[in-house]
């Protein structure tokens, strides 16, 4: 695709892809840009992981649950929003819809599935 300057997508023509963190629409990703990730994502039950690279911002727009980030448990509700550095451990647990940016974009290759804190190198 030639780059025209910006990117133009609808949610509905977006793909959804099952992860360990739920349904995730992919609205912007790696493929697009290297920069950042813009997902829409819906999660009832998220698996412990975090990132070595990449730091993720979300957005809560629906729904009501909880996150478990390192050893403390927040909140989540619309409008909430948290900002998780790299080596954060974290998992979403409920019924949620949340946008998550990530910057630089995420890709698979930098999840991480560890259940011990000092196990993570960051």
């Amino acid at each position: 695709m030639p780059n025209k300057g910006y990117i133009y997508r609808k949610k509905s023509e977006a793909p959804v892809v099952a992860s360990q963190c739920g349904a995730s629409t992919r609205i912007i990703t790696a493929v697009d840009t290297p920069v950042a990730n813009l997902h829409v994502t819906h999660i009832t039950d998220s698996t412990r992981h975090y990132h070595k690279e990449c730091t993720e911002y979300y957005y809560i727009l629906e729904g009501k649950g909880k996150m478990e980030l390192n050893d403390d448990v927040v909140d989540l509700e619309p409008g909430v929003t948290i900002l998780i550095e790299p080596g954060t451990f974290h998992r979403a647990y409920g019924d949620i819809t949340t946008i998550v940016f990530g910057v630089p974009a995420w890709h698979h290759t930098d999840e991480f599935y560890q259940t011990e804190p000092q196990e993570r190198s960051r």
